[in-house]
């Protein structure tokens, strides 16, 4: 498993944008989910979503690879509008870890290929194996995913996706259906690969604490809009 000293939140922050969002939302039916939410997410850093329930924090989340269709506004990949880029490939530059794992049937090494395999690539064992090792898997290649516990499915989860190479890693409440002792063991697991891989991470938590401790910035949304956004002092010990 990769090892570091450093946490997440004490990451330097690029000065390089990665990604920008331009007056983006999301309406339907006449409701919003989102609306204009402007901002920007930098090189190497872990930016939190926090807000109470029905917020539009994960709303927000799927407008930032098109899971979902903004019907306002736009968002830059590194100055590229992304309504240019493929959606299938957008997906894989920016990957979505979710709530509940949703794994194929089959072996942990199949789920693993199967990006790669989109994308005419082959993935071999050597890279399978270093992977799995990377989230504390390491001779869970050949296991069918049906016999997995809730950690265990979450960090092969983290696996897939990284397997696409992302340029920024999208988190959606990646803890919070799983017990609390799988719940540090996977808290754990994103520190250090974040801060080893110095990855780009959108979070979505509702857990403030856990935000603190992953974090290099965080914003606050309610009823779909941007209220407050800056370093972990100035909005969450406001």
């Amino acid at each position: 498993m990769l090892k570091s000293n450093k946490s997440v939140n004490t990451l330097a922050t690029s000065d390089s944008v990665l990604l920008r969002t331009e007056n983006l939302g999301r309406s339907v039916n006449g409701k919003i989910l989102v609306e204009g939410a402007t901002f920007e997410v930098h090189s190497a850093e872990v930016l939190a979503i926090v807000g109470p329930s029905g917020s539009g924090k994960t709303s927000l989340l799927r407008l930032l690879n098109r899971l979902d269709e903004p019907t306002s506004g736009t968002v830059y990949l590194e100055g590229v509008d992304y309504r240019q880029i493929e959606p299938r490939t957008l997906r894989r530059e920016i990957g979505l870890v979710t709530q509940r794992p949703f794994l194929f049937p089959g072996t942990v090494a199949e789920n693993l290929r199967y990006g790669p395999a989109q994308r005419g690539d082959t993935f071999s064992e050597d890279a399978i194996s270093q992977l799995l090792s990377n989230v504390g898997l390491g001779d869970y290649s050949s296991r069918n995913v049906a016999n997995l516990s809730g950690g265990e499915a979450q960090r092969v989860s983290v696996a897939r996706t990284l397997a696409n190479s992302p340029r920024l890693l999208l988190l959606d409440e990646p803890t919070s259906a799983l017990d609390e002792a799988s719940k540090i063991e996977i808290e754990a697991l994103l520190r250090n690969i974040v801060s080893n891989l110095r990855l780009t991470c959108v979070l979505v938590t509702h857990d403030k604490a856990q935000a603190a401790r992953l974090a290099s910035r965080v914003m606050v949304l309610e009823n779909g809009h941007i209220i407050r956004i800056g370093s972990m002092e100035e909005v969450l010990h406001a």
